[in-house]
């Protein structure tokens, strides 16, 4: 296989993962740690999805590298080890169906106070009535912010949820609005989905001057990434008990114990579970399969994000 191309994949058995490796590839496997000894000659590389020993460092050392294949939507921990002249593709499509589900999920969890039942359950209380009704998200206004693919894929799953969507993106386009707009729009959301990327533009965007245009009794879900959230505003608003928030992120990340987020009254933590469903695995393997196909047969790369395209 002299002229075949050398990749490193994050996977034991490729082949089977993969449902058969591309013709002209030459694989190893790398999911951090030792090293293989092909450093110098890796021309394709699929990062571990769960993380590892220099993953993302060893981008830098790579002198053959063409492209990289992240499994993630995210790629801002890629960046700085980015050389000129190397292609970076991300997992648009991977997760819309994960994190859509999961946003639903915490939505309802919340509004139906899902956690209080498990307590319940686990103090074997049957309470005989209840004070206050539970939320219905039947009627209430979700604004969508980051209308991506994700985003798109969560309204299809809240469409049978009789509620009305806005959507916010970066820039304007049909049916969608821009970032400009939100003081007008938030104040009119009774839910604010954060679907945005990790960038120098939406970190700490979420502050306390956003949180506060919110309506009272609104609810917070961020399965994006924690720092676009400024966590002790968050926190100074749910002390409050202004607003609520279910998030599958936070700023720090790890939370560490004792952080005043876990104790923090109306707040529903998922420990970054986003992607993690049984719908990723075949979607990542059939997207990182299609590019290897491209990359050795000539056709252009697809979800290219940063670099020269392929």
């Amino acid at each position: 296989m002299a002229d075949a191309v050398k990749t490193w994949l994050p996977w034991e058995d490729p082949d089977d993962f993969l449902g058969g490796l591309p013709q002209g590839i030459d694989a190893e496997y790398f999911a951090g740690g030792d090293r293989p000894g092909s450093l110098e000659s890796v021309e394709f590389y699929v990062p571990s999805y769960m993380g590892g020993t220099g993953i993302v460092e060893v981008i830098s050392e790579m002198p053959a590298l063409k492209v990289v294949q992240t499994q993630t939507a995210g790629y801002e921990n890629v960046l700085p080890y980015l050389r000129e002249g190397v292609t970076l593709c991300n997992a648009r499509g991977v997760h819309d169906a994960s994190t859509a589900e999961l946003a639903v999920g915490l939505i309802l969890a919340s509004y139906r106070q899902l956690p209080r039942a498990v307590k319940n359950q686990e103090r074997e209380v049957w309470p005989t009535s209840y004070a206050e009704v539970d939320d219905s998200l039947a009627d209430r206004t979700v604004l969508i912010l980051g209308y991506g693919s994700i985003g798109e894929a969560l309204e299809r799953r809240l469409s049978g949820f009789e509620c009305d969507v806005i959507r916010v993106a970066r820039r304007a386009r049909e049916g969608v609005s821009p970032i400009s707009e939100l003081p007008d729009l938030l104040p009119k959301a009774d839910v604010v989905v954060l679907l945005t990327p990790a960038t120098e533009e939406t970190r700490g965007m979420v502050d306390a001057k956003f949180l506060g245009q919110l309506k009272d009794g609104a609810l917070l879900i961020n399965v994006a990434r924690g720092v676009i959230v400024d966590t002790d505003a968050l926190l100074t608003e749910l002390n409050a008990g202004r607003i609520r928030a279910a998030v599958d992120v936070t700023d720090p990340e790890p939370l560490p114990a004792g952080h005043p987020l876990w104790s923090a009254p109306n707040v529903l933590i998922n420990p970054h579970r986003g992607g993690a469903s049984t719908a990723f695995s075949p979607r990542v393997a059939r997207l990182v399969r299609a590019q290897l196909e491209r990359y050795t047969t000539g056709e252009p790369l697809i979800n290219v994000v940063a670099g020269p395209p392929r």
